[in-house]
């Protein structure tokens, strides 16, 4: 598969050229060379801002024991990802994080043929003795949002402009739509997936449809502003951010928006390499430990729901409220989860069934 347009990023610095060959071998003294591949561009004011955003505050961290952070642009999820992911590792990167879903068979194959270089895979589920994989528990945030489109939203209708039918993606909407018939029972939304994380123009005709087809709050799982800015034109309630703060784009539609703070893991995945003690396994933080955040409220957002919004938030915090706690039907009616149960981390993960409320894309 060929790119339109790739860029080598080193933040704090100009673009540079990767290397394939000829480096020289990293040994303990050196600071520890981190690289980063991103589907989209660090500008995209979403997914991928939040990553690069993550490679700052790492650097801001641990000083010079890490070199500055090597950003790749623009990688799709295809082979050009396994050949950006080989240059990485021939370069002399030990730590290399790879940022989306579908790098996940090419993480695995060049981590085979790289035993000493560290390799971390974000939504991922394959790991070996130098793959682990991370994740955020982007669907607590999803719950705070749909407890705000529920009070707010004035036909009861939201549209969810999706990239994939994944786990990740499903588990979202489902979330999204629970909490939202937690404030009003006859809550109905609709999902549309464009098959790319980020795409302004399919994001905004998405959004255009969505408002055509009556509904008035727009939740999103791509990366970039452009369904907001499509809310803000049309007058809608609103929407919200993902990935990043997005109301410099949408002022007044978006409501709220759900920030991922990677930084943190980064940190402690490098110091991690560094002391020799990085492990494989599975991280899936959320809003308790910070990883996941709730941005600024809307000022237009009445006192009471946006209270209604932080008890539901803390509620996730403290651990007495799971959104995903039964009795819990699927969209044909079928109980799932019975009274009182709580979906297992097993059981989100290979989510792949609606639950009551959704209305599954044709």
């Amino acid at each position: 598969m060929t790119i339109t347009r790739r860029n080598i990023l080193k933040i704090g610095g100009a673009a540079a050229a990767l290397p394939l060959l000829g480096s020289r071998a990293f040994a303990q003294t050196e600071p520890l060379k981190v690289g980063f591949v991103l589907i989209g561009t660090v500008n995209d004011n979403g997914w991928n801002f939040g990553h690069a955003e993550g490679a700052k505050y790492m650097k801001e961290m641990l000083g010079d024991a890490v070199a500055e952070p090597t950003i790749v642009e623009n990688v799709p999820e295809g082979p050009d990802c396994e050949r950006v992911l080989r240059e990485l590792a021939q370069s002399g990167h030990k730590l290399i994080f790879a940022t989306s879903f579908g790098y996940g068979d090419y993480v695995i194959k060049v981590a085979q043929q790289f035993p000493d270089v560290k390799f971390e895979h974000a939504t991922g589920y394959q790991r070996s003795d130098n793959v682990a994989t991370y994740n955020a528990r982007f669907h607590e945030g999803r719950a705070v949002c749909g407890t705000i489109a529920g009070h707010l939203s004035q036909t009861g209708k939201a549209g969810y402009i999706g990239s994939f039918p994944i786990p990740e993606v499903v588990l979202g909407i489902n979330s999204f739509v629970l909490a939202a018939r937690k404030v009003n029972p006859d809550f109905e939304i609709t999902p549309i997936y464009i098959s790319t994380w980020n795409d302004p123009a399919k994001e905004a005709d998405a959004a255009r449809a969505m408002i055509d087809q009556g509904i008035d709050v727009i939740a999103q799982h791509t990366d970039g502003p452009a369904a907001l800015q499509v809310a803000e034109e049309r007058g809608i309630v609103g929407g919200f951010g993902q990935g990043a703060d997005m109301s410099a784009f949408a002022p007044k539609a978006q409501l709220t928006s759900i920030i991922d703070h990677w930084g943190p893991h980064y940190q402690d995945a490098a110091e991690a390499v560094i002391a020799g003690t990085w492990e494989t396994g599975d991280r899936w933080p959320g809003l308790k430990e910070g990883e996941v955040q709730i941005g600024p409220y809307n000022e237009s957002i009445p006192a009471d729901v946006v209270a209604a919004a932080e008890a539901i938030k803390n509620g996730q915090i403290d651990g007495s409220f799971n959104i995903f706690t039964g009795p819990i039907n699927d969209h044909t009616g079928v109980e799932r989860v019975p009274a009182g149960v709580t979906m297992t981390d097993g059981e989100l993960l290979s989510m792949d069934w609606y639950v009551e409320g959704v209305n599954p894309p044709a």
